[in-house]
């Protein structure tokens, strides 16, 4: 299994538009970050993992010219923004919950509706629930319950991988699914608290209690700051995620 990291900034991504800071003004690409996403590849199949604004430059970029299946983890713009752009793909299998399909047939109606415009995208909805396994492009999702805030939202387990973007409560029933990880992806605003995200001590604590072999914060803000800075203040097994960043599981 393959993970290319599109991209792993918030949703104001990084530089942020007005902001002359010391990491939006950084000369390290690493420290430019379109908003979160990544591409799961495995047997020669695409999974996509949220399809923010950035969609159609992350695609052009790392030359992605076929998706099986896109897993949304919430109904947020910043991870369903580039849906139109699927047209380029044909039809493509899209699984996220009930309320967030539901979302999608109101603000693209034209694509769901009994004629359609020629040229819109294709895309079938398919409803996945909390904990409850799903074949996506013949490979086994696990879909577990996340807080963002109060807005529930999925992260998603696949083999030894879990990607969990946009929380700040990791219930027990989810984190009991999260042990024997190879791989962890957790979203990380900062080092200060907010409402809706986790700060780095707050992820610290889950990495302490599921011990992955290996974790990897995304969903990073500006006030995180800089790559180069950052790395040195965190455990040998947690490093920042950063655009473009590819591994192996």
């Amino acid at each position: 299994m393959e993970i290319l990291f599109l991209g792993t900034g918030t949703s104001n991504g990084v530089p942020q538009l007005c902001c002359d800071c010391e990491v939006c003004t950084s000369a390290d690409p690493r420290d430019n970050r379109l908003r979160s996403s990544v591409l799961v590849t495995e047997n020669d199949k695409n999974i996509l993992i949220d399809c923010g604004p950035d969609f159609r430059q992350q695609m052009l970029t790392h030359h992605i010219n076929s998706l099986s299946a896109i897993l949304l983890s919430h109904e947020h713009y910043d991870h369903v923004a580039g849906l139109d752009d699927v047209r380029s793909y044909r039809s493509v299998d899209v699984f996220a919950e009930q309320r967030v399909n539901d979302t999608l047939q109101r603000t693209m109606h034209y694509s769901f509706a009994a004629n359609k415009y020629p040229g819109v995208p294709e895309m079938k909805l398919h409803d996945i629930e909390e904990n409850l396994p799903f074949d996506a492009a013949g490979i086994t999702v696990l879909p577990l319950r996340l807080l963002h805030a109060q807005l529930p939202v999925l992260g998603f387990r696949i083999g030894t991988f879990a990607y969990l973007t946009d929380l700040k409560t990791l219930p027990e029933a989810s984190l009991s699914q999260l042990y024997g990880l190879d791989v962890l992806v957790l979203g990380t605003l900062r080092f200060t608290p907010h409402f809706s995200h986790l700060m780095v001590e707050e992820s610290l604590e889950i990495i302490e209690r599921l011990a992955p072999r290996q974790t990897y914060f995304t969903h990073i803000s500006h006030a995180m700051g800089k790559q180069s800075d950052v790395e040195k203040r965190l455990p040998a097994n947690v490093a920042l995620a950063h655009d473009g960043l590819r591994i192996e599981i």
